[in-house]
């Protein structure tokens, strides 16, 4: 049995619950947004089943290959060592492992290519990753956090698989065609970046810790535990 007042939300998918709803009057009801209640059902099939979506984008391949250069990357603009972290916290709410661990909170993210890397010049940051921010400090016990955008190079393997979706799409005889050896150049030219300067290819966002937001993640985990068990019981008693 399944006790789902003890289910601890992930930190990198607490800016779901966050969301609120779109009716005024549901806002005021203190309801989940519809988002968050899309993100509850995966959580309840994964706790209950333990089947998870295999969802892997290209951008999210890259993110998780190329993470340990753009930490390097990042050590080297700012002048000191980093080292990726490998403890998991948890609270009785939530859970979470954050990249880098110093005097503060550091998050890597690995930007896919330089549309998406410049394309965080905004002056907010993500609403998800703020709320991830926040809940890796309540975890940490850290009052400051960092995004990190890191531009680094595509791994090899990523760049090939590109090249060879590029051929199966051109009506070419094979690899060794001028037309085709001109666009993989382009491909891998747009996916490479050593060309840019250091101080170009990183983008860092602080966030302060806040009290008031974090007692906020506390009560909306509460609501989302009351959510899962009302899925539970929807679940069991649907077909009486």
């Amino acid at each position: 049995m399944i006790n789902f007042n003890e289910t601890l939300i992930r930190a990198s998918s607490v800016g779901y619950l966050m969301t609120e709803p779109v009716a005024k009057a549901d806002k005021e009801a203190g309801l989940l947004s519809k988002t968050a209640q899309k993100h509850l059902l995966d959580v309840y099939i994964s706790e209950k089943y333990n089947r998870r979506r295999d969802i892997q984008t290209k951008q999210m391949k890259k993110g998780i290959e190329a993470e340990q250069e753009s930490i390097e990357l990042l050590s080297m603009y700012l002048k000191k060592p980093f080292t990726k972290n490998t403890e998991r916290f948890s609270n009785k709410y939530i859970t979470g492992m954050p990249d880098i661990i110093d005097d503060r909170i550091i998050d890597i993210k690995s930007s896919y290519d330089l549309w998406t890397f410049l394309g965080n010049l905004t002056d907010k940051l993500d609403n998800l990753y703020y709320w991830q921010m926040q809940s890796y400090m309540w975890l940490t016990g850290k009052t400051k956090a960092t995004i990190a955008y890191c531009l680094v190079n595509t791994p090899d393997n990523i760049i090939q698989q590109e090249k060879y979706y590029l051929l199966k799409k051109m009506d070419v005889i094979s690899e060794e065609s001028p037309e085709f050896i001109q666009e993989a150049m382009k491909i891998e030219f747009n996916m490479t970046f050593d060309d840019i300067e250091m101080e170009e290819r990183i983008l860092m966002y602080n966030v302060s810790r806040s009290e008031d937001d974090i007692l906020r993640i506390e009560q909306k985990v509460i609501r989302a535990r009351e959510y899962l068990v009302d899925i539970e019981n929807t679940h069991k008693n649907f077909n009486k």
